[in-house]
């Protein structure tokens, strides 16, 4: 269960770590768009847990891997964006956000039926 101070932190860093893949995500990532669709904080705010959707030439499994390898590079442009909000920045993962697929697999399950 999240405390209401969890939720704010997970909203801020879904909001700055989206401006972040907005504004380099091109370079990152060509011909692909990448949305952060889901945060979820530690309770002590040292860890963060970001789910990414992923659309374009790469294949998902791949573009979260380049994002992981890039994951201390995204802390400190986060870190410069957030400095003024939270004392330390959290540690990132990336994690493939695989609801849309999920929710089309119980849509054709239904259809079926």
């Amino acid at each position: 269960m999240s405390s209401v101070r969890q939720n704010k932190v997970a909203r801020l860093l879904l909001k700055e770590l989206s401006i972040i893949f907005q504004q380099n995500g091109l370079d990152w990532f060509p011909n692909t768009m990448v949305s952060v669709t889901v945060v979820r904080v530690a309770p002590d705010f040292s860890f963060a847990k970001v789910y990414l959707s992923v659309f374009g030439d790469i294949e998902p499994k791949e573009c979260i891997k380049a994002a992981n390898l890039q994951a201390k590079m995204i802390r400190g442009i986060l870190g410069g964006r957030i400095k003024s909000q939270l004392r330390i920045t959290p540690e990132i993962a990336f994690y493939l956000d695989d609801s849309l697929d999920y929710a089309e697999a119980l849509d054709e399950a239904f259809k079926a039926l």
